[in-house]
């Protein structure tokens, strides 16, 4: 069994994506811009955003927060929109979500300019990744896939078993893995809640992406040997120690890894990979707007 260690891997990436910024400061040119909304005060979501601008300080490139009250209007929120979509020192937007539920979360993803949309939500860069053409991708399965390029894991002619159907991480993760590329040429099954023998499928799998949102969901009973095996899930669950909780995966790592020839860890495994989708996608944003080839 081999560990697929985000923590290692992040920290390669992020040296390369700082060496390239550095390169591009050298030239005279500006520092790349990425720009968060976020709207209310929800815990989870003011640190997931602080990671964001820590990361974007660590490589030398410009971020912003955009802070607004959980009250606000939905016609003030696409108005704040709108005024990051037409500044051109900006390259890269995300609305945290959730937002409040008085907002329509899928207009706002419309809204966000598709050429500064580096989450790869807006309709546009969906499509242009179905159609396998160059966007900006879901940051956590553009993390998997350079996890499956950087550990040269075999994926073509291989079954590919992805447990979740979200728009943010099941089906892009189908769709990008199903593609006539390297990682890819998988055969793609999708299971979900109405799945009949899940389990059953699972143990046909050569590589299982589990993305659900279930703690300890994927038991050893349910993956065969030397499966390659992706844990996307992260949950807070109860615990008596001094944080009152423990992080936990959709994978019951203990009884799965060692059957598994590569398997992530939950924390150190896709959750940092997802913060290096987002970065490149800043970066790729950039270049684009900088119109660097």
């Amino acid at each position: 069994m081999q560990l697929l260690d985000g923590k290692v891997l992040a920290k390669a990436i992020k040296a390369e994506l700082k060496e390239q910024v550095a390169g591009y400061l050298a030239q005279g040119r500006r520092k790349p811009h990425l720009c968060a909304i976020l709207v209310g005060e929800d815990g989870a979501s003011k640190t997931y955003v602080a990671s964001k601008a820590r990361d974007c300080d660590e490589l030398g490139m410009d971020s912003s927060v955009l802070h607004f009250p959980a009250d606000i209007r939905q016609e003030e929120l696409l108005a704040e929109i709108e005024k990051v979509n037409n500044n051109p020192a900006i390259d890269g937007l995300i609305v945290q979500m959730p937002v409040p539920k008085h907002i329509d979360s899928l207009l706002v993803m419309n809204t966000i300019d598709p050429s500064k949309d580096v989450d790869g939500f807006h309709p546009v860069n969906v499509g242009k990744m179905f159609k396998g053409l160059p966007t900006y991708l879901p940051a956590t399965p553009y993390g998997i896939m350079m996890m499956l390029e950087r550990y040269q894991i075999e994926t073509a002619g291989k079954h590919c078993v992805v447990i979740g159907r979200s728009d943010i991480v099941g089906k892009p993760m189908a769709a990008l893995l199903m593609q006539n590329t390297y990682p890819g040429n998988c055969t793609v099954t999708i299971c979900h809640s109405r799945t009949a023998d899940l389990a059953e499928h699972c143990r046909r799998a050569d590589i299982v992406i589990a993305a659900l949102g279930k703690p300890g969901f994927v038991k050893a009973d349910m993956v065969k040997e030397g499966a390659v095996v992706i844990d996307v899930g992260i949950t807070r669950v109860d615990a008596d120690n001094e944080r009152g909780y423990v992080i936990k995966g959709d994978v019951e790592f203990d009884e799965v890894a060692p059957k598994s020839s590569f398997i992530t860890p939950v924390p150190g495994g896709v959750g940092l990979m997802t913060r290096i989708g987002l970065l490149q996608n800043t970066l790729n944003a950039y270049k684009v707007h900088e119109g660097i080839q």
